[in-house]
């Protein structure tokens, strides 16, 4: 039960500095705290290349660093955007099949690679919604909630009720019946979240399971890389939780697919 209580605290006061960056401090705020979880969590996988690799650590971060900087200069510029996300779409297919076939040998040369198709394509749809003229930061919120409401459902669902292992081979803990309970949360959120935004409840609750869906492939994808590297966990930063690529495994695999979804459903214009 402390864990447990640690852990919604922690997401409670998480959400609050979120709430007042998105909506009571000027747009670069939130910008620059999106920029420096993502720098974080490089730091964090650059953990997966082996605890005593400081250069190739540092050398990743200093590049994601880069990369994030640079493309928040063109964001939501169309095409840079639109190549990203379709590279996300073809990775997480990619590691789809990781998870299936754990364990599976990850050399270390293709571990850091695999980190900037995770972190790059969630940094450019993050900032895509955060910068859509009317409501952006609206856009981000909603989309981070049916996210959380997936975990948060999963987490439940699955601690009382679940029996069948999702993947036991990458996170034992993970059931089916959590993560039909993280989908229904889904869904509520979404419902309600189409009425507050003023837009079709079918259409942006097709977007958000869908989203929710593969923000699972996330989750796991991430466990495949800290099991492999063996690791628990990614980081310490978040109590009750671990490191910031803990708290943003799921959001790093559903965000681009939102966006990308959201743009052909017309919900938004890249």
């Amino acid at each position: 039960m402390n864990k447990l209580l640690t852990r919604i605290i922690t997401a409670v006061v998480s959400i609050a500095i979120l709430l007042v960056v998105f909506f009571r401090l000027p747009p670069a705020a939130a910008v620059g705290l999106l920029g420096v979880f993502t720098v974080a969590a490089a730091w964090e996988w650059g953990g997966f290349v082996g605890r005593d690799a400081t250069f190739f650590r540092v050398a990743f971060t200093v590049v994601v660093a880069a990369c994030i900087t640079w493309l928040g200069t063109v964001v939501p510029l169309g095409i840079p955007v639109i190549s990203v996300l379709y590279a996300a779409l073809l990775w997480w297919c990619l590691a789809f099949v990781l998870v299936l076939r754990f364990p599976v040998s990850l050399p270390l040369v293709w571990r850091l690679p695999c980190g900037l198709l995770v972190l790059i394509p969630a940094w450019v749809a993050m900032l895509t919604l955060l910068r859509v003229p009317e409501g952006g930061p609206d856009l981000l919120l909603f989309a981070l909630a049916i996210i959380w409401a997936a975990d948060v459902g999963a987490y439940f669902v699955g601690r009382y009720f679940g029996r069948t292992r999702l993947a036991p081979r990458v996170s034992p803990g993970k059931t089916w019946e959590g993560v039909g309970g993280g989908l229904a949360a889904t869904a509520l959120v979404a419902a309600g979240g189409a009425w507050a935004l003023g837009m079709s409840v079918p259409v942006l609750a097709l977007i958000s399971v869908a989203s929710a869906g593969l923000s699972i492939i996330g989750d796991l994808t991430v466990s495949v890389f800290k099991r492999s590297a063996g690791l628990k966990d990614s980081g310490t930063l978040f109590p009750g939780h671990g490191g910031v690529l803990d708290r943003i495994d799921s959001v790093t695999a559903a965000m681009p697919l939102f966006v990308v979804f959201a743009a052909w459903a017309g919900v938004l214009q890249l």
